[in-house]
């Protein structure tokens, strides 16, 4: 288990540049399995999670080649599914939540797809009711071996065009049951789904390819199936999420930063957001400028004069992964602010270590918080963790670098599964951070 060693307390200052998007990158790299031609795509994230799926996919046939940093082409032509019933990918699939997304285009494309009870972040009960019961909308029979905990959905005449309602607008659910749909004879109409950026961009490229898909960023997809897809070219966006840990970052720990290439239109909230916690946030081009908070930082009120309530909802509310950056920065803000995680109920319990550093939170309840800002009156102390899931540990490692002594914090393999040499990264604008 790996480790980070922080010496906080130091100002940074300088450039970054944020790495492609986590989350759009494992379904954009599920959907090359749509097609025998070659799919070329750029600006790929180099981190744990997208590293297993690269593997998962070679053990499955694909060819893959790497044309130079982020860049690589995969074809799927000559794929092995006998791989997708061996007990490899049971132990491969299990550890990596977003393996779920291969099955989509492998039932819509060869009638069948299987897949372990995948793994990923320890942040509550997520279900995969909405991508099984989309499958079986389309025609496809389920089945599920309790005692293996291993999925199945098979369609062998092939999946059909419907209407369906989505329980819930799940982004990789909505992205599984697109890519099926593709493929599925007639028209599939897919109502409450998600319309994140990165859904927006693997229905952009499943449309280079040949796919049929109308209402692309709303919230009603009308797909029209179509026999075959090409390849293409495809460039992956640069992550919000990484993007609004930069700002946090910033911000607490008096820093001018400029994160370059931003993709401001794909942005949504997250600029405002961070506003309403007093963060000077300037656009620059395409650029996010923060300038040094040398004076801190002051949480704004309601019109009302009652407290800021920062809560997350799907897209194009704020998304869920930033709320413990935000949690995070609002501990030295001058003012207070309820955190509201409706989405997840474990992804607060990360607090205990921020308290034990000496912020004033108070947990009200698995999906509440109620921070008390220091005002940077009162430094943060230093001290040993261990990182829980991604964005907790991203949240500790800003609190440590703002935090007076030296912390350490295990399990960074958390961390590494979603940000691109972090540490180096952050060396480069002066941060004392040391891996063993």
């Amino acid at each position: 288990m790996a480790t980070f060693q922080i010496e906080g307390g130091h100002s940074l200052k300088g450039d970054i540049q944020p790495q492609g998007a986590k989350n759009e990158a494992l379904q954009i790299l599920c959907a090359v399995l749509l097609t025998n031609d070659t799919v070329t795509i750029n600006n790929i994230p180099d981190i744990r999670d997208v590293n297993k799926l690269i593997e998962i996919l070679s053990n499955l046939g694909v060819k893959i080649q790497k044309l130079g940093k982020g860049s690589y082409s995969f074809k799927s032509d000559a794929l092995n599914l006998d791989y997708l019933e061996s007990e490899q990918f049971k132990e491969e699939g299990s550890g990596l939540r977003g393996s779920i997304m291969i099955v989509g285009p492998l039932l819509g494309r060869f009638g069948k797809g299987y897949i372990p009870r995948p793994g990923g972040d320890k942040i509550g009960r997520r279900r995969l009711d909405t991508h099984f019961e989309g499958f079986i909308k389309l025609g496809a029979k389920f089945r599920y071996n309790k005692e293996e905990r291993f999925y199945g959905v098979e369609a062998p005449k092939g999946l059909k065009g419907t209407y369906m309602l989505l329980e819930e607008a799940s982004v990789t659910g909505t992205a599984n049951i697109v890519m099926a749909a593709v493929h599925a004879e007639g028209e599939t109409t897919i109502y409450n789904a998600a319309c994140e950026p990165y859904l927006q961009q693997l229905c952009k490229m499943l449309v280079s390819m040949g796919a049929k898909i109308d209402g692309i960023g709303s919230n009603m997809l009308k797909i029209t199936g179509v026999k075959e897809l090409g390849g293409c070219t495809h460039t992956i966006l640069p992550d919000m999420i990484e993007i609004g840990s930069w700002i946090g970052l910033a911000a607490m720990t008096k820093s001018e930063i400029t994160i370059k290439n931003v993709s401001w239109d794909n942005l949504g909230l997250i600029p405002n957001t961070f506003r309403k916690l007093g963060i000077t946030i300037e656009k620059k081009g395409d650029d996010i400028y923060i300038p040094a908070h040398k004076n801190g930082y002051e949480v704004q009120s309601f019109i009302d004069g009652s407290i800021m309530n920062i809560s997350d909802s799907p897209w194009p509310g704020f998304t869920p992964d930033l709320l413990s950056i935000m949690l995070v920065v609002a501990t030295q803000a001058k003012g207070s602010v309820l955190i509201h995680q409706k989405m997840f109920e474990s992804r607060l319990f990360f607090v205990d270590k921020l308290i034990d550093m000496g912020a004033k939170i108070i947990l009200c309840d698995p999906h509440r918080a109620t921070v008390i800002g220091h005002n940077f009156e009162s430094q943060l102390k230093a001290t040993t963790m261990t990182s829980p899931d991604i964005r907790a540990g991203i949240s500790l490692l800003i609190a440590a670098l703002s935090a007076k002594g030296t912390s350490t914090i295990h399990n960074i393999e958390q961390i590494d599964r979603g940000y691109e040499d972090i540490d180096g990264r952050l060396r480069k604008i002066g941060a004392k951070i040391t891996r063993s």
